[in-house]
């Protein structure tokens, strides 16, 4: 697919190989990380600090509830890619 991210640098992960699954949402979670990263570097002129922090907390839950639905609504996910996604997620903002 065409998409705005080709040709950026992929997030890195960790060492551990990913579970089955992954390939399938990973494009969404690649593409979430980088709104997240273009909304910290934002600049904050003219805003109070918390308007300046509503993007990224807003992106943070946008990534959690898809997540959280792909595995408890849909059960579209295994636990083991569940559990992977949390630490991936936990990793980065670690």
């Amino acid at each position: 697919r065409g998409s705005s991210f080709e040709g950026m640098p992929r997030v890195k992960r960790s060492k551990k190989p990913a579970p089955d699954g992954w390939d399938l949402i990973e494009e969404t979670l690649d593409e979430l990380d980088l709104k997240m990263r273009e909304a910290e570097t934002e600049t904050h002129e003219g805003k109070r600090k918390v308007e300046a922090l509503w993007p990224i907390f807003r992106l943070h839950h946008q990534r959690s509830r898809y997540i959280y639905d792909l595995f408890y609504k849909r059960k579209a996910i295994s636990r083991e890619l569940y559990e992977y996604c949390l630490d991936e997620g936990d990793r980065k903002s670690g």
